[in-house]
């Protein structure tokens, strides 16, 4: 069967808008009446009006192209919430003995499971090893940790969904499963988010306050608003061990990670050293490369920066001389992006084979500024081609001019201070001012010298912090750094070799590529909230050098005992003083796989469920998490954390843009589920940090996109849609609408189990499953179908591809049960006495269907399963999430491929049927049927299903012309194949004379809709292919209405004239 996203069968649109479509017309029979009054002529002919206006409508959205979203989305209207207000204490099982209500109500049927599905243990391995389909297996997996300060957005949400969808297969499945909650400490954005709240409401800043009672307020303001995240995760059905919830901050985890850093250090691993790093100004920390955002900028730029009172401009190359000592006429032309670093400059560069300067080799430049001399060097990573081929070198600012700087022994100049000032080493001058008001006093300054040589737009790539929008620079600063080369390549050979599995494999080759060329790793940040880095300065007790004595212990007395080792005095009369910066996050997130298990301690859940059987993650943490957790695993376990790393894609609006505040669109998932108004969301985004020009965007893009807010969608929707994107593709684009369209697919199965369980009774009791089999050709197509079904859902799973499950599971009850089976079996439970074999295949669909749909849509699975009668003996499972999941194994024997291969010709013969009496607006009359057939094999496929060919046509008996008869006069035909023709009654239930005026203009207007497109030339591939389709159906479309013109004009011919009546 092949598998396509369910946003292949939707439309793509993000916003929902009111449709301004016709109201639907009531159905209305076309059948001729001679001899009818005029009254009921006038109400025919109006009736046939609407009729054609809707189809004009229908043809008119079909060409309409590229539309806007408010044009092109179907209508939505607010559904009626029914709640479930039966009185039930937390924990306690849901009542179901009551009757469903009439519709899907998202709200209703969430009620009150997940406390009963956590206060029963189901999600705890413990419970799992009892199971009667217990496999003895184990599968463990730990949720990225998300940042206490905030709330999980839509990208969380994709994430929890493949997560728990996974989880709950292999707990069904009977594999012994430990999914571990967590949370991480998010230093930076934490201490960022207290310090703003404390200025608001009690006008201090930290400092003020000191470490120790700003530290309470950052754990105070954890207790209070930490609790977000657990409420959406439990919101989106995540089947989390919370008995195991972790927090990166919590006693476990900062035992584990000072052990971390002591291992490192003692195994060389770790160092102190000056050097240079990616550093915030505005908060006046060093930042990882995850936290800085390269921004492309395609030109000059003005940006608004933290601390500039006016904007700043960037994207521009400043040219500047730098004259040759001796040669009053003579200079060398230099290119810069960054002319605030100017006073940093030590030298000059050149290519070694650049003919243009090899007679200035050797030679000395005059600083455009202090008139100092400077080496001009030859280097070949100089690249002669860009620019004039020579650039200034300022080892202090630049990580390139860093490394040419080292392999020249040039000494640096740091000329810009944490804060983003300028050092005294400026001059007086410069000495104090913004780094950015430095730069136009530089720039005037060269002009009024002559130094100055142009200015031009120039393309560039603007580092900015992701925390504080500053824009990154790059300064000397003594730091803690970690080897990564060692490990680095344990990391790449391990991908390698095989051991470990990134899905989908093209992600190795950035794997590789980064391991490659990976550095050390800077491991301090100048923060309170976080890690304190356990080791110690030796201010006194020690022989005073060039070099600090930094020692490192798991405790103050085990740094001691490091130090009296090491000077040779005694510990006591040595004075150490702790380190006052703290741990990058990204380290404690790095040990999350075994210190949530309990690591360093040789805990039972490490020995069990270490290493993980998955890692799976978004692909944008591939580098920075999950390559930092495969180095200090395999480092400090000896073992890699995961032999399998599963990635999805990120996730993009409709128009494929990056979730973003400052863009409106950023969804929380709980909006999604429970609907929002536009006033709510309105709010949300003046309640965030946005400046005032980025809210007024931001405000307008979500107005826009939800003019009436976002409909109630629910939990199940939601789940399905995100897991019907497959891992293997690009970026998501996800729409509201399509969570909406889920949320119509939930209803349908809402109705099919309501007609199920109406059908069964009371006093139903089922058959095992493997005693059931099937004597109807009807029972035995749907249970063929099922056994397909569990087969691709199983394979699915094992594969880790979803998108095949929700494609399975929608084709299924949508187009196998919803649309044909339950139709075709309606007409066979009204005989009295009813059978009782269909009744045990419906029961058999709903069970299995149900159990196949669970892991994925949770809520609506147990609602609908615990009313199912529950079949006599064996295990009796409480809850849907510990029944057993229906394997391919056991099912086999309702498969019937060659059954299923018949019954789609049927199916070609009820389309073709529908569209003969879509074409002769037949909408209540039930005409016969009559099959001829060439080959006598053919007659004896068709004869099992003539009565479900007939009520699935909505036509009337279906019976066989002989092969070789003639076709019967006054009946439409359509071939269904080179053996197959289809006759349909038309004499007597149409009126020629009022159709054929309305076939005529029809098809007038299709033929102008094909000269159109004949005209029209399409400028790219995708958009000729789809020139070809639509072609391709328009002629199609006009050949129907020919033939269905000649029979209509047939049956006039033959319509006996009044004088002969």
């Amino acid at each position: 069967m092949p598998h396509l996203p369910l946003a292949s069968f939707r439309p793509p649109f993000w916003g929902l808008r009111p449709s301004r479509g016709l109201p639907k017309p009531r159905p209305l029979s076309t059948q001729s009446e001679p001899h009818s009054s005029s009254v009921s002529r006038r109400n025919r002919e109006a009736k046939q009006k609407r009729l054609r206006e809707k189809q004009e409508a229908l043809e008119a959205a079909i060409t309409r192209k590229s539309k806007s979203p408010a044009e092109t989305s179907k209508a939505w209207s607010p559904k009626e919430i029914v709640l479930y207000e039966i009185p039930t204490e937390p924990g306690e099982k849901k009542d179901v003995s009551v009757p469903l209500p009439p519709a899907y109500s998202p709200r209703y049927v969430e009620a009150s499971w997940y406390p009963w599905w956590v206060r029963e243990g189901f999600f705890k391995p413990e419970y799992q090893t009892r199971l009667p389909q217990a496999t003895g297996e184990t599968f463990s997996m730990c949720i990225p940790p998300p940042n206490v300060t905030g709330s999980l957005h839509i990208g969380h949400a994709l994430t929890v969904a493949i997560q728990d969808a996974l989880v709950r297969w292999h707990r069904m499945r009977g594999d012994r499963v430990l999914w571990v909650p967590g949370s991480d400490h998010a230093g930076i954005a934490t201490q960022a988010v207290v310090e703003k709240q404390l200025w608001k409401e009690q006008g201090v800043r930290r400092h003020e306050l000191g470490r120790e009672d700003f530290l309470k307020e950052v754990w105070q303001w954890k207790e209070e608003k930490g609790g977000e995240i657990c409420e959406q995760l439990r919101a989106l059905g995540a089947s989390l061990d919370w008995d195991r919830e972790c927090f990166t901050m919590d006693a476990g985890s900062s035992v584990a990670v000072t052990e971390a850093f002591v291992r490192l250090y003692n195994a060389g691993l770790l160092y102190r050293n000056c050097q240079l790093v990616n550093w915030s100004c505005a908060l006046r920390s060093a930042i990882s490369d995850i936290e800085v955002e390269n921004r492309p900028l395609p030109g000059r730029t003005e940006l608004r920066l933290p601390g500039c009172p006016t904007p700043v401009s960037f994207g521009f190359l400043v040219s500047v001389a730098f004259p040759v000592d001796g040669e009053p006429d003579a200079e060398v032309v230099v290119g810069t992006t960054r002319p605030e670093t100017l006073p940093g400059d030590v030298a000059v560069a050149v290519h070694p084979d650049d003919s243009r300067y090899t007679h200035l080799h050797g030679r000395q430049l005059r600083h455009p500024l202090t008139g100092q001399l400077l080496p001009l060097i030859t280097d070949p990573a100089v690249q002669p081609q860009v620019g004039t081929g020579a650039v200034k070198i300022t080892p202090a600012h630049s990580p390139a001019d860093a490394e040419m700087g080292a392999r020249h022994g040039l000494s640096p100049l740091t000329v810009i201070a944490e804060d983003g000032t300028m050092t005294s080493l400026c001059g007086d001058w410069l000495q104090g001012l913004h780094r950015f008001v430095a730069r136009e006093k530089i720039m005037c300054a060269l002009r009024e010298r002559g130094q100055f040589r142009g200015l031009q737009d120039h393309p560039m790539v603007l580092p900015i912090c992701s925390r504080s929008g500053d824009v990154v620079e790059y300064l000397l600063k003594s730091q803690w750094f970690v080897r990564c080369q060692e490990m680095g390549d344990r990391a790449a050979q391990a991908v390698e070799s095989g051991a470990l599995e990134l899905c989908p494999s093209f992600h190795q080759k950035s794997w590789q590529h980064w391991f490659a060329h990976i550095g050390d790793w800077c491991v301090s940040r100048q923060l309170w909230w976080g890690h304190r880095i356990p080791a110690y300065l030796v201010t006194e007790g020690h022989e005073k050098d060039d070099k600090d004595c930094w020692v490192v212990g798991r405790s103050e007395a085990e740094a001691r005992q490091a130090a009296a080792e090491l000077t040779g005095r005694p510990g006591t009369e040595l004075t150490l003083e702790r380190d006052p910066d703290v741990l990058d996050t990204w380290f404690s997130s790095a040990l999350f796989p075994f210190s949530a298990l309990g690591w360093p301690q040789k805990t039972p859940d490490l020995a069990h469920f270490y290493p993980l059987s998955l890692l799976e993650t978004g692909s944008d943490l591939l580098l920075f998490w999950v390559g930092r957790m495969v180095m200090l695993g395999t480092q400090l376990t000896g073992q890699l954390p995961f032999s399998k790393v599963l990635l999805h894609s990120m996730v993009r609006d409709r128009q494929g843009r990056k979730m973003s505040k400052s863009l409106g669109n950023v969804l929380d998932p709980r909006d999604i589920i429970s609907g929002v108004e536009l006033q709510v969301l309105q709010a949300k985004l003046r309640d965030g940090n946005l400046d005032p020009a980025e809210l007024a965007f931001a405000a307008a893009a979500q107005k826009k996109d939800f003019p009436h807010g976002i409909p109630e969608c629910g939990t199940d929707a939601l789940r399905f849609a995100l897991c019907s994107h497959g891992v293997l593709g690009g970026d998501l684009h996800l729409s509201v609408s399509e969570v909406l369209s889920c949320r119509h697919f939930c209803n349908k199965i809402w109705n099919a189990l309501r007609f199920i369980l109406n059908a069964l009774g009371e006093n139903f009791v089922p058959q095992p499953s493997e005693e059931l089999s099937p004597t109807s050709p009807m029972d035995a197509w749907i249970l063929s179908r099922l056994a397909l079904a569990a087969r691709e859902c199983e394979r699915g799973f094992l594969t880790q591809e979803l998108s095949l499950v929700t494609h399975t599971l929608h084709h299924f009850w949508l187009h196998n049960l919803c649309d044909v089976y339950l139709e075709a079996v309606k007409p066979v439970l009204l005989r009295k006495p009813r059978p009782p074999e269909p009744l045990q295949v419906l029961f058999s669909c709903a069970d299995v269907g149900l159990r196949l749909l669970a892991p994925l849509m949770p809520f609506l699975a147990e609602e609908l399963w615990q009313r199912l009668p529950q079949r006599p003996g064996g295990f009796l499972a409480p809850s849907i999430c510990v029944a057993p999941y229906p394997s391919a194994h056991s099912l086999e024997h309702w498969r019937h491929p060659e059954l299923e291969q018949r019954f789609s010709q049927v199916q070609e013969a009820v389309q073709m049927l529908r569209a003969l009496r879509a074409t002769y607006q037949l909408t209540k009359a039930r005409p016969q049927v009559l099959l001829q057939t060439l080959e006598p094999g053919e007659q004896g496929l068709f004869q099992a299903f003539l009565e479900p060919l007939g009520t699935l046509s909505h036509c009337g008996a279906v019976s066989f012309l002989p092969p070789g008869a003639a076709a019967p006069s006054g009946w439409a035909q359509a071939t269904l194949s080179d053996t197959v023709e289809v006759y349909m009654e038309l004499q007597g239930l149409v009126d020629p004379q009022t159709q054929l005026p309305r076939l005529a203009t029809r098809r007038l207007k299709l033929q102008k809709q094909l000269d159109g497109l004949m005209a029209w030339t399409p400028s790219e591939g995708e958009a000729e292919t789809q020139k070809q389709q639509r072609l391709s159906a328009l002629q199609l479309e006009l050949s129907k209405l020919d033939q269905a013109a000649s029979h209509l004009q047939q049956l006039m011919d033959e319509a006996p004239s009044p004088r002969e009546l």
